[in-house]
């Protein structure tokens, strides 16, 4: 079975496959102080939990934003599955998707990720919507490639940032408020955080149609996908599993070449 890996900045992602079919799914926090060992004594478990057997492993292949966590991963592979691990970035990449920015060299494995996936199981000319760490809206063109995008701050990042500038202002969760006008401090905050990020992911849906077509496909994947995506306009498909599909797809044509 093939191991897919995905290192976010805030959660990792662990998938087993075997062929086409996603047999099952883990997600920890992203730690690059975390050892080969400490993962396989965790992914151990979590396989016996579901009744599945942690040899049955033959290849990995990782998607990760966090180099430091890299070393671990590939330790990982090498001593308890005894595979090469494949790590995505750009240079094993270009090959299979055209990069339409001004320095490809900085396009982030994720991006060219959901790329590939969306352009297999959705459509080329879409948008991808991807509430992560940093909220990032991909420009996929009508040949399948990455034309670049847009770059904002992750919803749990601005929070973050607003308790920790406003000393009176509490830790809140991030849900949808009883009606957008918050009459107490609590539902004022989500009401901020909930439609603010909404009609800014909006906007720009709006914006990016304009400037690239209205008949671009809205892709949403990525952490608060489910509880966002349902309240933005223009929405098509909603896909937890988006980074995944990529992975396996580029990890299909790889084993072709």
């Amino acid at each position: 079975m093939l191991l897919v890996i995905d290192v976010g900045n805030t959660n990792t992602v662990f998938a087993l496959y075997e062929g086409e079919a996603l047999k099952q799914s883990w997600r920890c926090e992203t730690n690059p102080l975390r050892t080969g060992d400490e993962y396989a004594a965790w992914l151990f478990q979590a396989f016996q939990i579901e009744g599945l057997n942690f040899k049955s492993v033959n290849d990995m292949i990782v998607s990760s934003v966090v180099p430091d966590t890299n070393f671990n991963l590939k330790n990982l592979g090498q001593r308890y599955f005894n595979v090469d691990v494949i790590f995505v970035g750009v240079e094993n990449v270009k090959t299979l998707i055209d990069i339409s920015i001004d320095h490809p060299h900085q396009a982030g494995a994720d991006l060219l990720v959901n790329a590939i996936g969306c352009s297999k199981h959705h459509s080329t000319d879409a948008i991808i919507v991807d509430f992560g760490t940093a909220t990032t809206l991909s420009v996929i063109t009508k040949s399948g490639g990455y034309g670049g995008g847009i770059i904002a701050p992750g919803i749990n990042l601005s929070l973050s940032a607003l308790t920790q500038a406003a000393a009176k202002l509490p830790k809140i969760d991030i849900q949808k408020p009883p009606q957008v006008r918050g009459t107490n401090t609590v539902h004022a905050m989500q009401s901020g955080i909930f439609w603010g990020y909404a009609s800014m992911v909006e906007g720009l849906i709006t914006r990016l149609q304009h400037e690239n077509g209205d008949h671009l496909k809205v892709v949403v994947t990525g952490g608060l996908g489910k509880i966002l995506g349902t309240q933005i306009k223009n929405i098509d498909v909603i896909d937890d599993d988006l980074t995944l599909k990529g992975l396996l797809e580029i990890y299909n044509k790889q084993k072709k070449v």
